[in-house]
């Protein structure tokens, strides 16, 4: 079998994880479930063939026994890793299975899977009847019960009445929230009994392909965290994801109830410029080019429609539609679209500036800052034509180039929740910052380390330069990350990152039989560990930034050091670097002025407290069931945050745009005003950012204390030559 291998190994998103099958009131599958397709059985004994080989995986784990027993515990685990559904019983009814999956999935006979789902499907039909039966009573809250959501490590139940009392609790938790929310009990009644049934809607119409997926993923996720089986659908959406673009009529759709609705109308699409369509507008047919027969899509899953709609470049598509502003019951109207290549500007790199006043003797300072959520690139696109693609790293340097001509002072790159993307642009974009040298070092299965490098002289930026980083920082984002801080290039300041330290590539199943529609799907393999270039590795450890904020996540909780079959942290030699600068005799005061401005910053110290209080809160793993408890929390929260504005407006700074509308108010996403709730996430944007504001400030600092001290700058940045210029 031959890789497709692109233009550039993938370092995947760090939270890439298989479907879950647990039952969503966000997720719409379409039709019912079958057994096992012969294309299934064949993709089985590919994925073994690619899995078992060491000339493809780094870490190949022989399919055996002890394999399977991992796989079983693991498809349980999708299936119901709240253990709200299976029984005792049911588990020592499955047992059998342990040893015997290996041999479903070498052997393509993949009943074992589906048989379990069968009975999966038939414990969760009996669940949701009896939470829509709980409904039709009342209940107390004036007791002492709780919530125990946290029930991954909870035994299975011994039989139906434990899961009966599960089950009350679970939905007394729903109830209370919509009474604290103001709902008056038939209104309560009415939005459970709907999300409920949604539930079981979900789990009824979930296709053969879904449970494919999440089986197989249960052996791939068995042999490292970040290996993962794409149906064809799947593998399709996440090279548009990479590539930032999708031909379409660019419209974000969201499914509601029985319809699917538009959300957002994506500037510059075919939808925006033929101006009809307008967020909340049902569509409820779709047809092909101008005379095809309209197919009535009511009752399908997103994903069907979004099928139907989206097509090649300069095709046409009819859309019939219900105005937002019509009932249910409404006039249709129709629109014809022409599809066109639709950019996702959404999650590409943007730049926006912050001004520091002039403070302590120190002038004003203004510091540019550039937010990457993901190291994207249209590999194919470069195939195509290398001089025109898009791209994290060009993207940058034309934001780069925008902030030199506007004369900032430094630069601050904004990582936070970056999970990574292409290696190929991690390289690069490092590039934008030094001048020449390796980046990364690669060690594949056999052992051999490549190194890969920025091999073009010049620089994009040559000033002071700060990087912000989270424990959602990972992969790509940590390769960048640990190049400039080797490299002694810039500050790393923020938290320690995620910890992902492996390349993975994608494997295209259809490629070895070539054929031509895509019936097999792609394997998203780990085919390398990558090194810094002082030879450390990221993997668990993370890059630990120089300028620590409180820790938002612990590392128990979220992160590489999570997963129980994660490859250890390991380290190589060296590769000869420069080292533009050495920011360890600068951090104490670095650190002391930070300290001294964050314990007069309110935004920062809310920030502080509200990570505090959000940690405390997850410990416990439940929620109180006591009304008045509740609401004594609800009302301390809203107080707070209402105190928290006034006291935004005296002191003059940034107003908290969801001040008003930020408590609870027991909706799922899909169950509110699809409008009003975009509105809202687009809100969510222009909130303060004390973090942000406090890395330039940082970064401020470092400017201000070496260009004022000659003596401690020729220690922090003893070479003089570009790029690394801190002061003149």
């Amino acid at each position: 079998m031959k890789l497709k291998t692109p233009a550039a190994a993938l370092l995947s998103l760090a939270l890439v994880a298989p479907l879950a099958l647990l039952a969503r009131a966000d997720s719409q599958p379409l039709s019912g479930t079958t057994g096992p397709t012969a294309d299934q059985s064949s993709t089985s004994k590919q994925v073994y063939g690619l899995l078992s080989d060491s000339r493809y995986a780094y870490r190949p784990r022989a399919l055996d026994d002890a394999l399977s027993q991992d796989i079983f515990k693991r498809y349980l685990e999708s299936l119901d890793g709240g253990k709200q559904y299976f029984t005792a019983a049911d588990i020592a009814k499955f047992n059998p299975y342990k040893t015997e999956l290996d041999d479903a999935i070498r052997s393509g006979e993949l009943e074992p899977a589906y048989d379990i789902f069968a009975v999966y499907k038939q414990r969760v039909g009996q669940r949701i009847a009896y939470a829509r039966t709980l409904l039709k009573q009342n209940f107390d809250f004036t007791g002492d019960q709780r919530w125990e959501y946290d029930r991954e490590k909870a035994p299975w139940a011994a039989n139906t009445q434990e899961l009966d009392e599960v089950w009350k609790k679970s939905v007394m938790n729903d109830w209370l929230r919509l009474k604290l929310a103001g709902k008056k009990p038939d209104e309560i009644r009415k939005t459970l009994d709907k999300r409920y049934a949604t539930y079981q809607r979900t789990v009824d119409e979930l296709k053969s392909e879904d449970v494919f997926q999440t089986f197989l993923n249960s052996y791939t996720n068995a042999i490292d965290p970040h290996t993962d089986y794409f149906t064809p659908k799947t593998a399709e959406n996440f090279n548009q994801s990479m590539s930032l673009s999708l031909e379409g009529i660019g419209a974000q759709l969201q499914r509601q109830d029985d319809v699917v609705v538009i959300r957002e109308i994506i500037a510059g699409g075919p939808a925006d410029v033929n101006g009809t369509l307008k967020p909340g507008d049902r569509i409820v047919a779709v047809g092909q080019g101008k005379s095809g027969a309209m197919t009535d899509v009511i009752g399908w899953r997103i994903d069907d429609v979004v099928a139907q709609i989206r097509g090649k470049k300069d095709t046409q598509v009819r859309l019939e539609y219900i105005p937002a502003e019509s009932g249910v019951d409404g006039k249709h109207a129709q629109v014809t679209l022409t599809r066109q290549k639709i950019k996702l500007e959404e999650q590409a790199a943007k730049a926006e500036t912050i001004d520091l006043p002039a403070a302590n003797g120190e002038p004003a300072r203004r510091i540019g800052v550039v937010k990457l959520p993901a190291f994207y690139q249209d590999f194919e696109g470069r195939r195509r034509n290398p001089n025109d693609y898009t791209s994290a790293t060009r993207d940058i340097a034309k934001l780069l180039a925008k902030f030199k001509a506007d004369g900032v002072d430094g630069v601050v790159m904004d990582l936070r929740n970056n999970g990574g993307g292409s290696l190929d642009e991690a390289v690069e974009l490092t590039g934008l910052f030094i001048d020449k040298g390796p980046v990364v070092q690669v060690r594949e299965s056999g052992g051999r380390v490549t190194v890969n490098a920025d091999r073009t002289s010049g620089v994009a930026w040559d000033g002071p330069l700060a990087v912000l980083t989270n424990r959602g920082s990972a992969s790509a984002s940590e390769i960048f990350a640990g190049a400039i801080q080797d490299y002694g290039r810039g500050l790393v300041i923020g938290e320690t990152t995620f910890g992902k330290g492996t390349v993975q590539n994608l494997a295209d199943l259809d490629r070895w039989p070539a054929n031509e529609t895509p019936r097999f799907g792609s394997v998203k393999l780990t085919i390398a560990q990558f090194f810094r270039v002082a030879g450390g590795s990221t993997q668990h450890k993370g890059v630990v930034p120089d300028i620590a904020f409180p820790v938002s996540v612990d590392a128990t909780e979220y992160g590489e050091s999570t997963y129980d079959n994660a490859l250890p942290w390991t380290k190589i030699a060296a590769v000869p670097h420069t080292q533009y600068g050495n920011f360890a005799p600068l951090l104490p005061r670095l650190e002391a002025l930070h300290a001294t401005r964050v314990a007069t910053d309110k935004e920062f110290q809310w920030w502080s407290q509200d990570v505090t209080d959000f940690r405390a809160e997850a410990a416990k793993k439940y929620v109180s069931l006591n009304e008045a408890e509740r609401r004594a929390e609800r009302d301390k929260q809203d107080t707070q945050r209402k105190e928290r504005q006034a006291e935004r407006k005296a002191l003059g700074l940034a107003l908290d745009p969801l001040a008003d509308d930020a408590a609870d108010d027991g909706l799922g996403a899909n169950e509110r005003d699809i409008v009003k709730d975009a509105a809202r996430e687009k809100l969510a944007d222009k909130r303060p950012d004390p973090l942000l504001r406090e890395s330039a400030a940082i970064l401020g600092d470092a400017i201000d204390v070496l260009g004022n001290d000659r003596t401690l700058s020729a220690q922090v940045l003893p070479v003089s030559t570009m790029p690394g210029r801190w002061a003149d």
